[in-house]
């Protein structure tokens, strides 16, 4: 891989491993209210959180610049504070991707949430534990399966991340170019060795996360079988 090549590679793994942890600080509480909630914006939620799964990356990408822009009241805030603008910068690139993967963590999350058996929080809340204390020793444990499929799944779909990428942050250098973007300049420029070790590369991630999933998730069913009467 050439010095640019590596930079993107840097670039890449740094955006997933932000955008993962900030959907872990997010995502988690916003997956727990949804699954223990009965209030009607739920049916509201779901659906805009779901959205972009189905939108295609580049009308995300589209409005996501429009609202990054120093003339929208959100970007024009952020640029009267920092002095920069959060449209073509890493910070950007952050926000458009927790945006772009948020249902990729919060409904995996938000699945293991509902298959908590509820009478474990009811004996947890009759020994004295408060919210907190039930949420933390109790659910948190139970949903280990679905905080790793959400994480994993979270931080691979960053970094596979394209349309939203080049329209917010562009192809900038030492910056903004991820190796999505770097692979498709090389395609552009007929440079398929190059092109074929990154695509290799993201393959053989990919492939290899989900079958990390895979194997986990079938590990402690195996276990959960196990300890059955």
């Amino acid at each position: 891989m050439t010095d640019p090549d590596l930079m993107s590679l840097w670039i890449t793994a740094r955006l997933a491993g932000t955008t993962t942890i900030m959907l872990i600080l997010l995502g988690t509480p916003l997956a727990w209210w949804l699954a223990r909630t009965a209030s009607r914006w739920r049916l509201v939620l779901e659906p805009v959180i779901a959205l972009p799964i189905v939108l295609p990356p580049t009308v995300l990408g589209f409005y996501l610049l429009i609202v990054f822009s120093p003339e929208h009241p959100l970007g024009g805030l952020y640029y009267q504070l920092t002095g920069a603008t959060l449209a073509f910068s890493f910070t950007g690139l952050v926000v458009g991707s927790i945006i772009y993967s948020l249902p990729f963590y919060v409904q995996p999350l938000m699945l293991a949430f509902e298959g908590i058996d509820e009478r474990l929080l009811q004996t947890a809340a009759t020994l004295g534990a408060n919210s907190l204390d039930r949420f933390m020793t109790v659910a948190v444990p139970l949903a280990r399966r679905g905080f790793v499929t959400a994480s994993c799944l979270a931080f691979a779909h960053t970094v596979g991340e394209f349309g939203v990428v080049l329209m917010i942050g562009g192809n900038l250098p030492d910056e903004t170019r991820v190796l999505s973007i770097a692979l498709y300049d090389h395609v552009e420029t007929l440079d398929y060795a190059r092109a074929h070790q990154l695509a290799a590369g993201l393959l053989v991630f990919s492939l290899a996360l989900l079958a990390l999933i895979y194997t986990l998730n079938r590990r402690w069913q195996f276990n959960q079988l196990g300890k059955q009467p």
